[in-house]
């Protein structure tokens, strides 16, 4: 029997070198095994991250660094191609780099939409993925790309309804159980921390977090390719990736960390009790 992932296209658009890693990893590995081609676009090349400095002994600049990390990232998620959008990382909200001429969020968001569109021509996906509306965590970066390929779907879609109806099928918005965030926020305060300010720089609101919920209309288990996935976070190291936990922490991320990716549909709209789904292809043509 045919695998129904067999020729099909996906294109994952998101912002920041390691969301693809991160973030849908385990996603994009397994349906590139199962003979997809699967492509991203990446609209920035993460300058603005936090980075220890001996990570840039060997770099011109973080840019440099973190674009390298992204491609071995690609490699190890076996993706067809990346496209590299130009844009600059904003940080933050309320950062500095949210003023910079070339921050994604400081272009004019035509522009981006422009842009993502002329990928979605080039690829020709039948399923496109991004953030969901708040972005998994409000990255402003992540709230714009998450707008731009919306907006780009829409307009892509329009033009090849005729001539290529089966193109751009499905969208989907990868979002985050908020379970694990809420019991998160409850762990942290029974040790004395805040949760509205967790992350290196104290810039991460969990609690934000957790009181924002989406509805969930696919999950992908990725247990066949989770040492993939694992290998693709371990390229992004200036960011942690790779780093083990242990201890309390250990069990605690083993309890509440399971190989599965979960999705909003947001193309078609969902029909009201749609049963949920374990494939992204679902009632789609081989």
């Amino acid at each position: 029997m045919k695998n129904a992932a067999n020729g099909k296209r996906i294109l994952s658009v998101l912002a920041h070198p390691d969301d693809e890693a991160f973030g849908m990893g385990g996603t994009l590995a397994l349906y590139a095994m199962q003979g997809a081609e699967v492509y991203l676009a990446c609209a920035t090349l993460g300058e603005a991250g936090d980075i220890p400095p001996d990570f840039l002994q060997r770099h011109a600049s973080p840019a440099a660094l973190r674009e390298s990390e992204l491609d071995c990232s690609a490699d190890a998620l076996a993706l067809k191609q990346v496209f590299k959008l130009g844009f600059r990382d904003s940080g933050m909200a309320g950062s500095p780099d949210n003023q910079h001429p070339d921050a994604l969020v400081a272009r004019p968001l035509e522009e981006v939409v422009q842009r993502i569109a002329e990928v979605m021509r080039e690829v020709r996906p039948d399923v496109v993925l991004t953030f969901d509306p708040v972005g998994g965590y409000f990255h402003p970066d992540h709230v714009c790309i998450h707008q731009a390929t919306v907006l780009a779907f829409e307009c892509v879609r329009q033009e090849l309804t005729k001539s290529e109806p089966q193109a751009l099928a499905r969208l989907y918005y990868h979002t985050m159980p908020k379970s694990s965030a809420k019991f998160a926020v409850f762990w942290m305060r029974l040790q004395g921390k805040d949760p509205r300010r967790i992350g290196r720089n104290g810039d991460i609101d969990l609690v934000r977090i957790a009181s924002k919920s989406f509805p969930v209309h696919a999950k992908i288990n990725y247990r066949p390719v989770l040492k993939q996935r694992e290998q693709a976070a371990a390229c992004h190291a200036s960011q942690g990736g790779g780093q083990k936990p242990f201890g309390l922490s250990a069990w605690l991320v083993r309890l509440f960390s399971r190989p599965v990716d979960r999705f909003m549909q947001g193309f078609p709209e969902p029909e009201p009790h749609q049963r949920m789904k374990n494939d992204l292809f679902w009632g789609m043509n081989g």
